[in-house]
């Protein structure tokens, strides 16, 4: 089975690998000639565990290709995934020109059926706006080609899609058509042989899935980073709370952890076009408007939190240890570094960072001048007044506390994930500050 995957992001570069891998024949496709050319070298432009090594054996193996010219390769594919870029614009609203750019091409292009299936997280009714702009460019051409337009939403972690797209717990499938319903139970068989859970459902509902599942986890982040703030004021520890919430199984422990708040390319964007999308047809969420002015107001924590403990932080060292909006990931989207970086360069603070993958992209953003790059976390921390732990990488969750109080000028440590254990902390002679604790 040959397919083309449109856009060579982070959901349409592991997912045409991930396709490969299962056997089919996969032609990944971009207009970025200098993305694809590097891609064709090897170089893989994002950070993902294991994704090199599978797009370089996918490669050899001759199943997984990349080229800017879809309609070298569209006679030959029966479904294309749309994979590219929504971005946010100014109101919130999710950015569709590069999805409905794709449909255009798509009508120009096919002469034969072919499934059109939009990978891309989208607002409810864009297939049908997808599907209108196919029949224009067919009228256009004086042709009646059949094709089927599909909803296909991606559910994948950064730092874990490829076990997220190898052994997903289901697959949400938005369809208007038996034909199209069978096409896409065939592609997606191989990956559920032992548990096919595939979730047929009609296309505005499938739509809908992808920002409601998002919007649900980013309200129970918000919603502990509340309870926590209010830990903090009332004396409470916020991990015996979420251990007594969480052991309810109607509540369940997932997305319980309190910390600086989210980040990343999913759930700001989508918490943000959920509630447009509401506002358009006339209703208020208030619920989910909450959610993203919480977590708006939690990426100042650690900055607020350090200035507790220093006071006055002009000419004070701060050392950041992560950047990335999450382990596993140099992703620094909506990023809570970005806030406290430029908070504390506000304050006119001395701001050293250190991430074990994020370098470059905080490099890319930022520049040089207003931070100072350290090669390992103790690098960062020497000569500090404090660290403000924000990324929870593997790495720094067992630190050498005695090394730590040998380099650095002070003793101030804010945890923004709760990583640490408190009592430890204080007996290695730090203060200790984190979120709800």
């Amino acid at each position: 089975m040959k397919i083309a995957i449109v856009g060579t992001g982070y959901v349409g570069l592991v997912s045409g690998t991930c396709f490969a891998e299962m056997g089919l024949d996969i032609t990944c496709v971009d207009t970025d000639r200098e993305k694809i050319e590097a891609l064709n070298r090897g170089e893989i432009p994002i950070y993902e565990p294991g994704l090199e090594e599978l797009v370089r054996r996918n490669v050899e193996a001759g199943r997984l290709h990349f080229t800017t010219d879809l309609a070298a390769c569209l006679p030959e594919v029966e479904v294309v995934f749309s994979a590219v870029g929504t971005p946010p614009d100014e109101d919130g609203s999710a950015d569709l020109r590069y999805v409905l750019e794709v449909a255009r091409t798509f009508g120009r292009l096919i002469d034969k059926y072919t499934v059109l299936v939009t990978k891309s997280t989208v607002p409810v009714g864009t297939a049908q706006r997808v599907k209108t702009v196919i029949e224009e460019e067919l009228r256009k051409r004086g042709r009646e080609v059949p094709f089927d337009v599909a909803s296909n939403p991606e559910f994948l972690k950064e730092g874990a899609a490829i076990k997220d797209f190898m052994s997903p717990d289901r697959v949400v499938v938005g369809v208007e058509s038996q034909r199209a319903r069978e096409l896409m139970a065939r592609l997606y068989r191989p990956f559920l042989i032992n548990n096919f859970r595939v979730l047929f459902m009609d296309i505005p509902s499938a739509e809908m899935t992808k920002y409601a599942a998002n919007a649900m986890l980013a309200t129970r982040i918000s919603f502990m980073n509340e309870i926590a703030n209010l830990c903090d004021r009332v004396g409470a520890d916020v991990e015996m709370v979420r251990k007594g919430i969480g052991s309810d199984a109607r509540i369940g422990n997932k997305f319980l952890y309190p910390g600086c708040g989210y980040g990343g390319s999913c759930f700001p964007k989508d918490v943000k076009a959920l509630a447009r999308t509401a506002r358009e047809h006339g209703y208020t969420m208030q619920v989910i408007e909450a959610v993203e002015r919480v977590n708006e107001e939690q990426k100042s924590i650690v900055f607020e939190k350090l200035r507790g403990l220093l006071g006055d932080l002009r000419g004070r060292r701060i050392a950041l240890w992560g950047l990335s909006f999450k382990p596993e990931t140099d992703d620094m989207r909506e990023a809570p570094a970005l806030v406290v970086i430029d908070l504390l360069t506000a304050a006119g603070a001395e701001v050293a960072v250190y991430d074990p993958v994020a370098m470059p992209e905080c490099r890319r953003r930022i520049g040089s001048e207003r931070v100072r790059y350290a090669q390992t976390m103790y690098e960062a921390a020497q000569g500090a007044d404090a660290i403000a732990l924000i990324t929870e990488w593997k790495e720094f969750r067992m630190p050498d506390w005695k090394l730590l109080h040998r380099i650095m000028r002070g003793d101030a440590l804010v945890d923004g994930r709760n990583i640490f254990d408190k009592e430890e902390v204080l007996r290695a002679g730090f203060r200790y500050s984190a979120i709800g604790k």
